[in-house]
């Protein structure tokens, strides 16, 4: 018989570890196979999602987006200058896009996909090895958006792995994930093109600086796991957010779950095999001085389906300032945001609860 929900989990009363049953995370609970979604993850009526929303994969036309799709291979050749162009509407009108024909075989992003369910079907006493409240662990499996924070906890659980210099991180990790650093680089030259930072400016050191910064930057994977949720209209797999960095490149199994907020409405990502969703990050709204958008989204479960997806966040070195370019700063558009660094990053989330964009939104200047 399964533990029950009055007794193992509303007690909230923590072990000799001191943990509390949520702490473990949400996998842990489904193990204990839970048929309630305890209060602890219940979000008040104003957060949740809307009822009429898809349910296991069901696809409604009046809450999905198509995003704009970027052919990698079309941005290297002769038709540069019309992707370069679809690429600034995308990152303007959306923060999102997919990317296609990236060069990574189909089987390696199954094959990365699968490693990381398989890592959240391991015992929990295996991948409690990993779980630390330190932030600045190179390996750190936890639960929720910020466990030691969120008042309500989210249907995710985490494993975050620091990857570059990969060589002084990769003897710390459960296994290895592919190289997605030449697509961002990649990515990034189109993006410096798209604002009108273009190659030739290269030669000025502020722009070298940049550049060098781009390619010795950070880096940070997190594989999600979403288990099937017995109330998922109750909770979230992620709360409304937007993602610290230049950009992340997000790998998504087939089930679906993401979700962004485009022209005050949130819309279901259809996922598109073999393909990227790129979005925008809080930096790259900082260095644009806001021409493109760090965009909000967020994460639904479902009561059918398990939902693995892997983030790959990329920005400068940690240690690194990141404002706005100064040629794209003028008397007609002033600087719009402060300076920021990660250290600020992470003095404000371990300081209050995330929420929405509060982050970015405590840098911009008013």
């Amino acid at each position: 018989m399964s533990p029950s929900r009055d007794v193992l989990l509303e007690s909230n009363k923590e072990d000799e570890l001191g943990e509390t049953p949520y702490q473990r995370g949400v996998r842990y609970l489904s193990e204990c196979g839970i048929t309630r979604v305890p209060n602890k993850y219940v979000y008040p009526l104003s957060d949740r999602a809307d009822p009429r929303r898809e349910e296991c994969n069901i696809v409604d036309d009046n809450f999905d987006v198509k995003l704009p799709t970027i052919d990698l291979e079309q941005l290297k050749g002769s038709n540069r200058s019309q992707v370069l162009s679809n690429l600034t509407k995308a990152c303007e009108e959306y923060g999102f896009f997919q990317l296609t024909n990236h060069g990574i075989p189909s089987e390696d992003i199954r094959s990365v996909i699968d490693v990381g369910k398989l890592f959240f079907e391991l015992p929990y006493e295996e991948r409690a090895k990993y779980m630390t409240p330190d932030l600045r662990s190179p390996v750190r499996c936890g639960t929720s958006f910020n466990q030691n924070k969120d008042g309500v906890f989210c249907w995710r659980d985490f494993l975050k792995l620091s990857c570059h210099p990969l060589s002084d991180f990769l003897p710390f990790w459960p296994s290895s994930p592919p190289d997605l650093r030449s697509l961002y680089l990649m990515l990034m030259d189109a993006i410096l093109e798209s604002l009108g930072l273009v190659e030739n400016d290269i030669r000025e050191d502020q722009s070298k600086d940049l550049k060098n910064g781009l390619e010795g930057g950070s880096q940070l994977m997190v594989v999600n796991c979403y288990p099937s949720c017995p109330e998922p209209d109750l909770t979230l797999g992620m709360p409304p957010h937007s993602d610290y960095g230049f950009l992340t490149l997000l790998l998504q199994d087939e089930v679906k779950g993401l979700q962004i907020q485009h022209e005050g409405k949130w819309v279901s990502v259809e996922p598109l095999p073999n393909s990227f969703v790129v979005n925008v990050g809080d930096h790259l709204e900082i260095f644009s001085n806001g021409r493109y958008k760090s965009v909000l989204h967020r994460v639904l479960v479902n009561s059918c389906k398990y939902r693995i997806s892997i983030a790959s966040l990329h920005s400068l070195p940690f240690t690194s300032i990141v404002r706005p370019s100064p040629k794209l700063i003028n008397q007609a558009n002033p600087s719009r945001y402060k300076d920021t660094d990660f250290d600020s990053f992470l003095k404000y989330i371990t300081s209050c609860e995330a929420k929405s964009k509060n982050f970015l939104e405590s840098r911009k200047i008013t």
